[in-house]
């Protein structure tokens, strides 16, 4: 019998088959060591043969079969090929998606305790051997104890002798470490009738793609719940995806009170051990429902009834690695391999999806009420213009703090939201206007007040604090912006008897950072989350009555065509945490454009007024869906090699316009918006097409040129233009 063999090595130059010869009880998905130019690599099977082309005194025997059962499912197989022929990259980067990296590199295992068990046999233990008699009568009463713990009490000799004598056994189990644990079951909730007709258009529908377009607090995740719980009951598996980490742990305590064991979690934010066993699960079929973050797509589950994926807009979807591929086109192909619905949920789906989904390519849902008829928050606009003419330089307009106050008195909960962390977002120079920046990236630091110092919040990188302006040696320097220890700071002058949280990138670090942040505001030990992005979607907190935004109009001004759709889906979102209990809601919006068109349209939860707009802006300036943006970067570590390739790149693009002028909206070569990030110089062809039909080609280009020296990719629509 002959393995074919992808060697686990990400290099162009071996991505290919490679053929060792094996026992007849060595299986397809197996990963494996071989022999491989004079050492020894890891590698997957990817198909088995009973005949080979070559001699069979040339093909070398595999040196090692890791597990049972194979970690790969079939299905693998031909995601592999449709990714590195879709994306350009070898096929061993592509099946690095389905494992674990840890479990790849062999630095996880699994773990097992020692168990000593009665054997049932009758043994004779002399009157000296007292240890030995309380041994066995202890052991008979537990029917079977951990091996340490019994050798602790009784003494290892006296265990051991028993053992020996065959009045008990000893037995490894195998351990779970469980990344959380949570208590008690939960009965299916009463649907209501929009629920019913959602899940009835679900399954009539035949179309693969399901769009549930529902305002928020409307009960989306209940749909996704029964959605499951009929791929279970007809023996399938489910996938549900989220797009951040903080809401894997509440999802997924709504999974276990309602699933049980049958549902695993896999995130970046798991221990290895955790995310080692979780997967295990998943493969060998203990587990059913995978939950996670745009990696769990990749789940090794066979027979897949449902695939989920909720708050479908986010940005988090998009993979910014090699391959940087869009998680719900890969859901796709799962979801066409599988022949099951692929259903995407939100309050405010991406321009692109709803698209499709009034176009008819998708099947559309629409929930327009809340749960019981709750009424969405009420949004209240504060000028900031106002608020510093009338000499209020604070982070709060005056509506905002009467808001929190009366809050705070009637004993209810309030989320101030900031879309930056950091005690404030820039060190700026009076005197000459300078904004102290990296030396290894080309964006502003922040000061971080706790710490004293300056971060890099691209690479990471601190700096001093410095006394002069290094551009100018003026000594006026300026915090501009506002961080959200700088409002944590505010709120506790404001509100000293507050108890307050903060949720950010440094807050939530550590081990279930999100997870006991977001326990200790829903168990009411805290009177106001302050927090950035991650709680601005997602999170049930029935006592929070207000939500204050902050800076409400500052991803408005990006360079990104996405930057209407991005702050109507922020504020959307991010106002739908208030009010989704007993009483009314209320939403400040804090913002220095009032009077912007994209804040109205927010204001009033008015999606499809904002779509309808958006599409026909879209439509007149050929920006997507109508054209499709192609971004080929160049990174290097010295400009010369970045640039010899930002050549080979551009001339290349060329040809492929004068071939096809058709196809071209737009080409141009420039730097990258972020000149430099980690030590790396940034370049970038950038092109807006009619259609995707020259992707191929482009994506063959990138490969051409890139080398040892120049990092060449191709993003699709990136999700950030920076």
């Amino acid at each position: 019998m002959y393995a074919e063999v992808i060697v686990d090595i990400a290099h162009s130059n071996v991505d290919k088959i490679y053929e060792y010869s094996c026992g007849e009880d060595v299986k397809a998905g197996s990963r494996v060591k071989v022999p491989f130019g004079g050492r020894v690599v890891d590698g997957f099977i990817v198909g088995l043969s009973e005949t080979s082309a070559y001699p069979p005194e040339k093909i070398k025997p595999l040196s090692y079969v890791y597990e049972e059962p194979p970690a790969l499912v079939e299905e693998c197989f031909s995601l592999m090929n449709e990714l590195s022929a879709r994306y350009r990259v070898p096929k061993a980067v592509c099946l690095r998606l389905f494992v674990p990296a840890e479990m790849r590199a062999g630095r996880v295992h699994e773990v097992y305790k020692k168990l000593v068990r009665l054997s049932g046999a009758e043994i004779s233990v002399s009157k000296s051997a007292k240890k030995q008699a309380e041994f066995l009568t202890y052991l008979s009463d537990e029917g079977e104890a951990e091996y340490t713990l019994c050798c602790e009490k009784f003494g290892r000799g006296a265990v051991n002798a028993v053992v020996e004598k065959g009045g008990a056994e000893l037995v490894k189990v195998k351990i779970n470490r469980t990344p959380l644990a949570f208590e008690g079951r939960e009965p299916p909730k009463q649907l209501t009738p929009a629920q019913l007709a959602a899940l009835a258009s679900i399954e009539n529908s035949d179309k693969t793609v399901q769009l549930i377009h529902g305002v928020t607090g409307s009960g989306k995740t209940e749909i996704y719940l029964n959605v499951i719980s009929r791929a279970l009951e007809q023996g399938k598996t489910a996938i549900f995806l989220v797009p951040e980490i903080s809401l894997t742990p509440q999802m997924f305590s709504q999974l276990k009170r309602r699933f049980g064991e049958k549902a695993a979690i896999l995130h970046s934010g798991l221990s290895a051990g955790e995310r080692f066993d979780e997967w295990w699960r998943l493969r060998t079929g203990e587990a059913r429902i995978a939950i996670g973050a745009r990696s769990a797509i990749f789940s090794p589950l066979e027979n897949i009834g449902a695939i989920i994926i909720d708050e479908e807009h986010d940005s988090s979807y998009f993979s910014e690695s090699a391959p940087r591929y869009s998680t719900i086109e890969v859901a796709e192909m799962r979801a066409r391999r599988n022949g099951c619905k692929l259903i995407l949920g939100s309050a405010t789906p991406s321009v692109e999806t709803y698209s499709r989904a009034v176009s008819g390519e998708y099947n559309l849902i629409t929930l327009t009420q809340r749960i019981n008829g709750r009424p969405l928050p009420h949004i209240t606009i504060a000028d900031m213009r106002r608020e510093v003419r009338r000499g209020n330089n604070s982070a709060f307009s005056a509506a905002l703090r009467e808001e929190l106050k009366d809050t705070l008195e009637s004993g209810n909960q309030a989320i101030i939201f900031l879309n930056r962390r950091g005690y404030s977002h820039t060190v700026i120079c009076q005197d000459c206007g300078y904004a102290l920046k990296c030396e290894h990236c080309d964006v502003p630091l922040a000061y971080h007040s706790e710490e004293k110092c300056l971060k890099c919040h691209y690479c990471g990188a601190r700096y001093r604090l410095p006394s002069a302006c290094p551009e100018c040696g003026g000594l006026h320097l300026r915090y501009g912006g506002t961080g959200t220890q700088r409002v944590v700071a505010e709120l506790r002058e404001l509100f000293p008897a507050a108890r307050i949280l903060r949720m950010d990138n440094d807050t939530t670090s550590g081990k279930e950072g999100h997870y006991k942040i977001l326990k200790q505001f829903g168990e009411k030990k805290a009177d106001i989350l302050v927090g950035t992005q991650m709680i601005a979607k997602g999170h049930d907190f029935p006592s929070v009555t207000l939500v204050g935004i902050l800076d409400a109009d500052m991803s408005l001004h990006f360079s990104d065509y996405r930057a209407g759709e991005r702050t109507f889906q922020l504020i959307t979102q991010v106002s739908g945490r208030s009010g989704r209990a007993g009483e009314a809601g209320k939403v400040v919006l804090q913002t220095y454009s009032p009077d912007n068109y994209i804040l109205r349209f927010a204001v009033n939860y008015d999606y499809i007024g904002f779509f309808k707009n958006e599409i026909a802006l879209r439509k007149a300036t050929q920006f997507p869906p109508f054209s499709l943006i192609c971004r080929v970067m160049v990174t290097a570590e010295d400009d010369a090699p970045a640039l010899e390739a930002l050549k080979g790149v551009y001339f290349g693009a060329e040809d492929l316009r004068t071939a096809n002028p058709q196809e071209f909206i737009f080409l141009n070569k420039m730097h990258s918006p972020i000149k430099k990030i980690q030590g790396r110089v940034r370049y970038q062809v950038l092109m807006r097409l009619q259609s995707a039909r020259l992707l191929p080609r482009i994506y063959d280009l990138a490969v051409r040129c890139s080398n040892s020296s120049a990092l060449v990719y191709v993003e699709e629509n990136p999700v950030n233009l920076s």
